[in-house]
Formats: structure tokens, sequence, C-alpha cells
């Protein structure tokens, strides 16, 4: 198993982070996609989510469907306390590197 994060695992961790309760897969794309401008594949997504509960970085939950998707159950994700620990040491690794260049890389972090 890979001990870093791939740029697509950090981007769904985050945008499960940032929409709480609310983080099902196509909350997911439509977030990721309106925060980073980029289409995003819902296969990919899924794949990526299946993934991240396999290395225990996420968990997940199915709720029962309602009518207005015609009875098909969501399943909403959550980051485990392994995946917040893999983000801090992710997102200090690039603070890390970051540091220093903001004068070639313009602005700041």
């Amino acid at each position: 198993m890979r001990a870093t994060l791939g740029e697509f695992e950090h981007l769904i961790l985050l945008a499960i982070l940032r929409l709480g309760d609310s983080a099902y897969g196509a909350a997911i794309i439509d977030h990721l996609e309106a925060r980073t401008g980029r289409e995003v594949s819902q296969a990919a997504t899924y794949v990526v989510l299946k993934r991240l509960e396999e290395k225990g970085l996420v968990t997940s939950r199915v709720t029962g469907g309602g009518k207005e998707r015609g009875g098909r159950a969501k399943r909403y994700f959550t980051v485990t306390a392994a995946g917040l620990g893999r983000l801090r040491a992710a997102g200090n690794a690039i603070m890390s590197m970051w540091d220093g260049l903001e004068g070639i890389l313009g602005g700041t972090r």
C-alpha cells in the first residue's frame, strides 16, 4: 500500500471534509468541479472512494432511497482518523516544499 496520497485522493478527502454530513458521490463530484474548475469523472471518483475505504481512510454508510431518487440508496462518506492523519502529513509535506518559493511561484500559499 502506498503511504502517500495521490492528487485525486487528496482532493476527494478534502471535499468529504468540506461537505460534512452531505458527502455522497454526486455531491463530492459537484464540489470538486466547482472548487477545481475541472471536469471530474464519475467512474474515477467511485474507484477512488472505494480505494480510500479499503485503505481505511474513509468509512461509508448507506441510507435508504427516497421517492426523489426512485428508491435508490445514497452512500455517505466520512474521513477516518487515519485519513485525517494522512491529510495532515501530506499538507505538511507540501507546505514544507512551498516554503521559501513564494517569490518564484508568486503569491502566498
